[in-house]
C-alpha cells in the first residue's frame, strides 16, 4: 500500500514540474517573440503559460503591457492589469499596474469624446430605436387579425350614450339634415348612424316615424 502511494506521488509530483516546464516553456517563447516583435504570437504564447494562480500573474503584466504599448488595445491592456492585480495586490508591479491602468481609462474616455468609442447614452438610444425597429418587423411580418366587421342586429335596442338625445323622424328628413340641425355640420351623419346601428342595420336609409338618438359630440380639446 505504502509502495502504491509513492507512486501516485511520484507521478502527481512528475506532472506538475512537466507542467511547470511548459509553462515556463511558453513564457520564455512568448519572450522570444516579444524581442522580434511578433506581439500577437507573444500573446499567443502567454496565454498557454496562464493557470489561473498566482504564479501566472507576471504573465498577465506581461500581456498587459503589449496590448498597451504594443497593440494600443486599452480595453484588453485593463483586463490583464486587473488580473494581475488581482493575483498579486501586493505585487513587485501592483504600483506601475495601478498607474497604467488608470492611463488606459484615459484612453478610453479620450476615444470616447473624440467619436472613437460609443457612449453609454448613445449606446441607449441605439438599444431603444433597434427594439422599437425589431418590434415594427414583427408586426409586419405578423400583421394583426383586423377586427370582426360589426353586424347589427334589430331585435337589440341601441343604447341611449350619455348625454345624447331621440329625434323622431319627419318626412323628408334626412341623416344629412337632421345633423345639420343637431351639429350644423352635415358630415356628422355618420355619428347618428352609428348610434343607431342596430336599428338602421349600418345604413344611411331612414323613415318617417323613426326614432333616432341624437348622440352629443365629444368636447373640443383646448391647446
Amino acid at each position: 500500500m505504502s509502495r502504491l502511494l509513492s507512486s501516485i506521488a511520484c507521478a502527481l509530483l512528475f506532472a506538475g514540474c512537466d507542467r511547470q516546464d511548459q509553462s515556463q516553456d511558453a513564457v520564455e517563447l512568448g519572450n522570444k517573440r516579444v524581442k522580434v516583435g511578433a506581439y500577437s504570437e507573444a500573446i499567443r504564447a502567454y496565454e498557454s503559460a496562464l493557470d489561473g494562480t498566482a504564479k501566472s500573474a507576471d504573465v498577465h503584466y506581461k500581456m498587459a503591457v503589449i496590448y498597451d504599448d504594443k497593440l494600443k488595445s486599452p480595453l484588453d491592456a485593463i483586463h490583464h492589469y486587473d488580473r494581475y492585480l488581482a493575483l498579486a495586490p501586493e505585487g513587485s508591479r501592483a504600483k506601475e499596474a495601478r498607474t497604467a491602468r488608470a492611463e488606459c481609462e484615459n484612453h478610453l474616455h479620450v476615444a470616447m469624446k473624440d467619436g472613437g468609442f460609443m457612449t453609454l447614452a448613445e449606446a441607449a438610444r441605439l438599444r431603444n430605436e433597434n427594439e422599437s425597429l425589431r418590434k415594427t418587423i414583427v408586426e409586419l411580418r405578423n400583421p394583426k387579425t383586423p377586427p370582426a366587421p360589426r353586424v347589427a342586429n334589430p331585435n337589440v335596442a341601441d343604447p341611449l350614450p350619455q348625454g345624447a338625445r331621440k329625434h323622431l323622424v319627419k318626412k323628408g328628413e334626412t341623416l344629412a339634415s337632421i345633423a345639420f340641425f343637431y351639429y350644423r355640420n352635415r358630415a356628422q351623419a355618420s355619428q347618428i348612424r352609428d348610434a343607431n346601428f342596430n336599428q338602421l342595420g349600418g345604413k344611411d336609409i331612414i323613415k318617417p316615424g323613426m326614432t333616432l338618438i341624437i348622440p352629443a359630440l365629444p368636447a373640443k380639446k383646448h391647446p
